[in-house]
């Protein structure tokens, strides 16, 4: 017999998590077993303080302190714990709405402002790209490899046979258009606006 409190059927957060349209309409969270396996794979958790096992178990258990944990904003968002669950579920999309729910709420605009060169470069090449703030931690975590292929990456490009990876023309076009018609521009200049009226 469960404990009271610990019905995770009956939650709220459950709840909104299940019905938020970013979910997988068979996404396995109220199957969730605890079992650890997804902050066992998980490539955030060996660099952070990060553990998807714990934030799942805090949304069980109708914990809204989740929504106040700076830890959730390290996940990487490379969906290893999806594919690692049993039960089919997703810390990652779990996630990824928590983080949608206190940007919503205004909170916390200044954790997306260090992403916004990543939407940025969408509209101008097409593709995204890491930001260029974080590029000295990447070199101290990957080390010198990393840098030489940044360095390198159009020759290497070249060398293997492949394209340019920016977009030009009508496709880079199209992508534009795309972006200003959903309304991701305006999002990036909104969050943009919002952090910068602070500072």
């Amino acid at each position: 017999m469960l404990k009271k409190g610990m019905d995770h059927g009956s939650k709220e957060m459950v709840e909104v998590i299940k019905n938020d349209y970013r979910a997988s309409a068979d996404i396995g969270l109220k199957r969730c077993m605890q079992c650890g396996l997804c902050t066992s794979n998980c490539p955030a958790t060996r660099h952070s303080e990060y553990d998807p096992r714990e934030m799942v178990k805090m949304v069980l258990d109708d914990n809204h302190e989740i929504l106040d944990n700076p830890d959730i904003w390290n996940c990487f968002y490379c969906y290893t714990c999806q594919s690692n669950c049993p039960v089919n579920n997703s810390p990652c999309q779990v996630n990824q709405i928590l983080r949608q729910k206190v940007l919503l709420k205004g909170g916390k605009s200044q954790r997306i402002y260090e992403f916004l060169a990543y939407g940025y470069s969408y509209m101008d090449f097409g593709v995204g790209s890491i930001p260029s703030d974080f590029f000295d931690e990447l070199v101290k975590d990957f080390g010198e490899d990393y840098l030489q292929l940044k360095l390198n990456l159009e020759d290497i490009r070249e060398e293997l046979g492949l394209d340019d990876y920016n977009l030009k023309g009508n496709s880079l076009n199209e992508v534009k258009n795309i972006l200003i018609e959903s309304g991701f521009k305006k999002k990036l200049e909104t969050f943009k606006d919002a952090v910068e009226s602070k500072s």
